[in-house]
């Protein structure tokens, strides 16, 4: 387990990828932190995913706009 800044991660990310392979990688900022490990194997150009389950309950990137734009307009209309 690795634990890194933001700053850090940013500077060299190759070298945290690379270690993310075998470890897992953790990305402070502030308060907040993501975790980044090996889920699996990389995707090769060639191989087409048939959509899943997930992927018929997703809305168009448009609506996500428009709920987030929504949600900031309430947040801050004071």
């Amino acid at each position: 387990m690795t634990i890194v800044s933001s700053n850090e991660f940013n500077t060299n990310q190759e070298k945290y990828l690379d270690l993310a392979i075998n470890n897992q990688v953790f990305i402070q900022r502030g308060d907040n932190m993501l975790v980044v490990q090996n889920i699996g194997h990389y995707a090769e150009s060639e191989e087409i995913f048939e959509p899943d389950d997930d992927f018929y309950r997703s809305i168009p990137m448009t609506e996500v706009q428009d709920r987030i734009v929504g949600y900031i307009q309430k947040k801050y209309a004071k």
